[in-house]
């Protein structure tokens, strides 16, 4: 099967809506911020999504019952409704997820127990498949009501981790497949590296694959203590970080494209939207001309975006 690609200027005029998968630090958020800034595509971050919809009132209520638990006099005003509590999450300030999600580990060092924090993951594992299930209804939202002509779904690092990459039918496939390109930016050596040596500096909160974290936390306690969070995080990441490499060439090769993270960011000029749409028909073109499901994956993807222009009454 081959795909014949529209002219580029013709391609360029098409609504475009892109998900991009790859490790947490890899570039995807600064991608997304530079097309939202520089060229109004609409900027869908997993992460705002899950903290500001699917995980709000889990983030609330356990601040409040960390400030109820300690000050008597903020907690008689919050019983009695004289002052309220909320979050500040924004695209560019996501740390109220990432600080609810949580670390295992001893709870005097601001660790959680094992039980909690298994349960924070299946909530956040939750959260993530509705924010991805949401994505073609704010695909049309992004349109309505922002006059956004192009989508970019930054995805968060564990999309890999929440779906059965083995059925095309699974719902968080479906719902990124059959309205955006899947492009997977794949880190060279020194995208690791850099990866690492953040992870090892600075360790963060993640989720895991359920497989993964389990035969991890087997001999733990089941209370933390004893267990430092940082220390514990720190030594997961490089083996999480080659468990999930190859999930995401398997996902990209089924249902998408792939990029080494140098080839997309060589210059300035691909930070802008007619530099990433260049870069996509560079991509399109290659990869469907030497494999059969790159192929049928550019005339799905390409589909949708005629689908899209109809439906908007957009000349292309």
């Amino acid at each position: 099967m081959s795909t014949v690609l529209p002219p580029l200027e013709t391609f360029r005029k098409l609504p475009h809506a892109v998900t991009l998968l790859g490790m947490s630090g890899v570039g995807k958020t600064w991608l997304s911020t530079a097309l939202r800034r520089s060229d109004n595509w609409f900027h869908y971050s997993a992460d705002y999504r899950i903290g500001t919809a699917y995980l709000a009132e889990y983030i609330l209520d356990n601040i409040k019952f960390r400030i109820m638990r300690t000050d008597p006099f903020i907690a008689d005003l919050l019983r009695s409704d004289s002052i309220y509590i909320n979050h500040n999450i924004s695209v560019d300030n996501l740390d109220p997820v990432s600080t609810y999600l949580g670390m295992f580990g001893d709870p005097a060092k601001g660790g959680l127990d094992k039980a909690t924090f298994l349960e924070r993951q299946q909530q956040y594992r939750d959260a993530e498949i509705a924010s991805m299930r949401d994505v073609p209804r704010f695909l049309d939202k992004a349109w309505k009501i922002y006059g956004c002509k192009d989508f970019i779904n930054d995805a968060s690092g564990s999309l890999c981790e929440i779906v059965d990459i083995d059925n095309p039918a699974d719902p968080v496939i479906s719902a990124l497949r059959d309205t955006s390109l899947i492009l997977y930016i794949r880190a060279d050596a020194a995208s690791e590296a850099a990866l690492k040596k953040r992870a090892e500096s600075s360790p963060k909160p993640l989720f895991y694959h359920p497989d993964f974290i389990e035969k991890h936390l087997m001999a733990a306690p089941d209370d933390g203590v004893g267990v430092d969070p940082k220390d514990f995080a720190r030594n997961l990441f490089p083996e999480l970080l080659e468990n999930r490499k190859p999930r995401y060439e398997d996902f990209a090769k089924r249902y998408g494209i792939a990029v080494n993270v140098g080839d997309l960011f060589p210059n300035a000029d691909m930070h802008d939207g007619d530099g990433m749409i260049d870069a996509l028909y560079a991509l399109l073109s290659t990869q469907a001309a030497d494999n059969p499901v790159a192929a049928a994956n550019a005339e799905r993807y390409l589909k949708a975006c005629e689908a899209r222009a109809r439906a908007r009454d957009l000349t292309v």
